[in-house]
């Protein structure tokens, strides 16, 4: 009997772990939140540039200022990039001493990566830039639509405790 290929079993997994076929309305309105948020983010990215350090490294700082201390080998999983990538991110960082790079107690062969207050002062103050940025542009909406909006920031939020 032939085998499928790879790609066939992980499409079954996913779709036994998640309804197999979304109604027109969830999809459509996964649509237009899945647009809706890269446009958000692309608009509010833009006052990064305050900062003086580039979207990498921001992220990976943010992992380490919110996640703890990681390995290159974890932050690399956490931002989904190979470790060479990841190495000249966190190269940069200590650079700009922005994290701090300490061997492992439990292993000499392993790196520990943290945020330095230097790095954790960057990273409120980019995120306090953002929050500033998008909350002067939600002035513009009425009572009623910002009410409604915070419900629908707080079903976000209930979704994404229960993510899989």
């Amino acid at each position: 009997m032939p085998r499928r290929p790879a790609i066939n079993n992980q499409k079954t997994t996913i779709n036994n772990r998640y309804r197999a076929h979304p109604s027109r309305d969830t999809l459509a309105v996964a649509d237009r939140l899945h647009s809706a948020a890269i446009h958000l983010l692309r608009r509010v990215r833009k006052q990064d540039v305050a900062t003086g350090e580039g979207p990498a490294r921001l992220s990976a700082l943010s992992v380490l200022v919110f996640g703890r201390t990681k390995t290159l080998g974890e932050l690399a999983a956490a931002e989904q990039v190979k470790p060479p990538t990841m190495s000249r991110i966190v190269a940069g960082l200590a650079r700009s001493r922005l994290v701090e790079i300490t061997a492992d107690p439990h292993d000499a062969r392993r790196m520990r990566i943290r945020a330095t207050t230097k790095g954790t002062l960057l990273l409120k103050k980019g995120r306090q830039l953002r929050i500033e940025y998008l909350a002067a542009h939600l002035e513009n909406l009425t009572r009623e639509e910002l009410s409604r909006l915070s419900e629908a920031v707080e079903i976000l939020h209930q979704l994404l405790r229960d993510w899989v």
